[in-house]
């Protein structure tokens, strides 16, 4: 069907505009109801076209049944129709607001409290009809609602779904809105009628109005699994398809790496390798000795030992003729990397690359990257750059790559005649769902740590044991190490800030050097302050969370992590690996709430497989697995941890959907597949 043009919309009345998902222009503009105003506050939501809107799902349903009062105790759910009795008033306490108002329910009038919805106000009048949803305070004769419903009762709804709105848009108007749009939606179904038919599921139609206008919870039920699955389907054609395509691409050289050089380098180490550690460079070589190119990601807990197994791959490739290039994620990183390579490689011709380098050194460095006479180059997002080129390129090692997105991966992948490719990650996946997401790749895992590590203890301090703290970093400094302070911003006069932070350790640590790194420091300031922390110059580190990844100061010993309860998991886990790179006892101070969940797995377990489920099982899906870049994470209503049964059953019908030919069949599934991807090769 044709796309109708804009000029074609103005002709025909707002009301009789009815958008059909995929097959006409999806313009919120010409809905009844979305005026310039409407439209502005539906973008703030990312709700942009039709196809947004009908997809934009409700985040939980409540099922509305009339409490008794007379048998709720303290603190029981409560939900509650009556009349308001008065104005509501509005207290505000910096950024939070308190409202509160009386209801009538015939039998008694209760005040109703709740918090940080004062822009609702000017919607409630006396005499309206409201529910109430919230918990009872049988005491005070008080409900502290969590959610209230304007001009409703309870004899007209049974089950409510909730949104997720903004100020200026509230549940109903964003509802009605969302109806208007449904009337004559006709959506684009990606299932295909085989696996419709054999799962019975209910058509996508249906679906979409069941779950935006619930009658029962087994037909919301049967919703959800119809349009997760859809999800899921397509996510997973999508990586099965990338994954075929890249099979084209997988026919690579047989570097002919020396085994035996490798094993005697690997003696020269001044250190043994970890048994996880040579099963990795075992598979790593296996790849590169064989006639396809290596795609394998490298995964291990911080302070594993990863680094030292890219370097081993380095040096056989470096020694059968190839270039090898190796992008970290930040400066410190990457300038820690080159010298630590140079050092255990000091007969390999290496430069370091970065956006900082002058621009005599750069044009020095892209002349020899060029001629072949740099046979390793260590950099940042500097190396992507189009002026850089390489005579032989052989090998890729990108560090920390859940931080580059996937253009950026690809763009230093181009820049070679079929090179191998070695990825990184200290945020290490359970095996299951990367097999499922990285589904492309193969994975190397270390899980053993160096001999002569002590784990890191992990202690929780409430703001006021602050001093507690302090004398575990007298005594830390009395022994010489040295201690990081980590806040999550730069500036403030809480103690959430780098800057008043120093003030507070200057004071308290007068006879001690303390130095300060944050992400508005120009590159060069950067790299001193760290240098000087390095070389022992710094007693004191107050910085932000710049200091994440990578950095490896072995006389550091303890991490004090101020407000972590403003961190992740990983976060707080990557910023823990900072300390326990040494033999002595290592601690890690989390000020904080004791009660909060994130701090208690932290204290429990070092083990950062562990934290990755725990992550994951908190968080969801998110951007745990680095992709989000790709667009392909942005699930709507599916949930890669809730809803892995579904996803492996997705999987497994997309992968039998691609072999059977139907793909090129399906011009709906292909159309949908090549916005994200060059599906022509397929």
């Amino acid at each position: 069907m044709i796309p109708l043009s804009i000029t074609f919309f103005k002709k025909i009345k707002k009301f009789d505009i009815i958008v059909m998902g995929g097959d006409y222009m999806s313009d919120l503009i010409y809905l009844k109801g979305v005026g310039p105003k409407t439209l502005s506050l539906l973008n703030k939501l990312e709700i942009n076209d039709i196809d947004d809107l009908v997809t934009h799902y409700p985040y939980k349903y409540e099922v509305l049944k009339r409490s008794d009062v007379s048998s709720l105790n303290q603190d029981d759910k409560i939900i509650i129709d009556g009349i308001v009795e008065n104005v509501p008033i509005v207290y505000r306490f910096k950024s939070i607001d308190k409202m509160q108002f009386n209801i009538n329910i015939g039998s008694n009038i209760y005040k109703v409290i709740i918090f940080n919805r004062g822009f609702m106000k000017t919607n409630i009048n006396i005499g309206s009809q409201v529910i109430a949803i919230g918990k009872f305070d049988k005491k005070n004769n008080t409900i502290v609602a969590s959610e209230i419903l304007l001009n409703e009762n309870l004899n007209n709804i049974k089950i409510i779904p909730f949104y997720r709105t903004c100020d200026g848009l509230n549940r109903k108007t964003l509802k009605k809105i969302i109806n208007t749009a449904l009337t004559n939606y006709n959506p684009v179904d990606f299932i295909p009628d085989y696996i419709t038919l054999n799962n019975s599921f209910i058509d996508k139609k249906s679906a979409l109005n069941n779950i935006h206008n619930p009658s029962n919870i087994e037909m919301v039920k049967k919703s959800l699994l119809r349009l997760k699955y859809e999800e899921l389907f397509v996510f997973m054609l999508k990586i099965n398809a990338l994954r075929e395509k890249n099979a084209l691409y997988k026919k690579g050289y047989n570097r002919n790496i020396n085994k035996d050089l490798i094993d005697e380098f690997i003696s020269k180490l001044p250190f043994a390798l970890t048994k996880d550690q040579l099963n990795s460079v075992n598979e790593i070589l296996s790849d590169l000795n064989s006639d396809s190119r290596m795609n394998r990601l490298l995964q291990g807990d911080v302070g594993s030992g990863k680094t030292i197994v890219a370097l081993i791959a380095i040096y056989g490739m470096i020694k059968s003729g190839y270039q090898c290039a190796l992008m970290s994620p930040t400066e410190i990183l990457a300038e820690q990397h080159y010298n630590s390579f140079k050092s255990l490689l000091p007969n390999v011709n290496i430069s370091l690359l970065t956006g900082s380098t002058i621009k005599k050194s750069k044009d020095e460095i892209n002349n020899d990257l060029a001629s072949g006479k740099i046979e390793l180059v260590i950099g940042t997002h500097a190396l992507i750059e189009d002026n850089v080129s390489f005579s032989n390129l052989g090998l890729i090692v990108t560090d920390e790559q859940h931080r580059f997105g996937v253009n950026q991966r690809n763009s230093l992948k181009n820049k070679g005649s079929m090179p191998d490719v070695l990825y990184m990650s200290a945020t290490p996946i359970p095996r299951t769902y990367a097999l499922t997401i990285y589904g492309d790749m193969d994975i190397s895992t270390i899980k053993t740590m160096p001999k002569g590590r002590k784990p890191v203890v992990t202690i929780v301090k409430e703001e006021d044991e602050i001093k507690d703290v302090l004398y575990l970093i007298k005594d830390n400094l009395d022994l010489n190490h040295q201690i990081y302070v980590v806040a999550p911003l730069i500036d403030g006069e809480n103690n959430d800030s780098v800057t008043k932070l120093l003030r507070q350790y200057k004071l308290a640590f007068k006879n001690y050097k303390i130095g300060m790194l944050h992400g508005k420091l120009r590159p060069s300031e950067k790299e001193e302050v760290m240098q000087k922390f390095i070389n022992g110059e710094i007693d004191i580190l107050i910085s932000t969370t710049v200091i994440e990844v990578g950095v490896d100061v072995k006389n550091a010993t303890m991490i004090v992590i101020h407000n972590a309860n403003l961190f992740g998991l990983s976060t707080l886990h990557q910023l823990r690996g900072r300390v326990g790179r040494n033999s002595y006892d290592n601690y890690c101070v989390l000020i904080g709430n004791k009660d909060n969940e994130r701090l208690k797995i932290m204290e429990t377990t070092c083990d950062g497989f562990e934290i990755s489920e725990s992550d994951f099982k908190l968080r969801g899906s998110g951007d745990l697995f680095g992709v989000k870049q790709s667009g392909d994470m942005n699930f709507k209503i599916a949930d890669l941890k809730k809803d892995y049964k579904i996803l492996e059953k997705a999987n497994y019908d997309a992968l039998e959907f691609i072999k059977k030919g139907n793909l090129d069949k399906n011009k709906v599934l292909k159309l949908e597949l090549s916005r994200c991807m060059d599906l022509s090769d397929v």
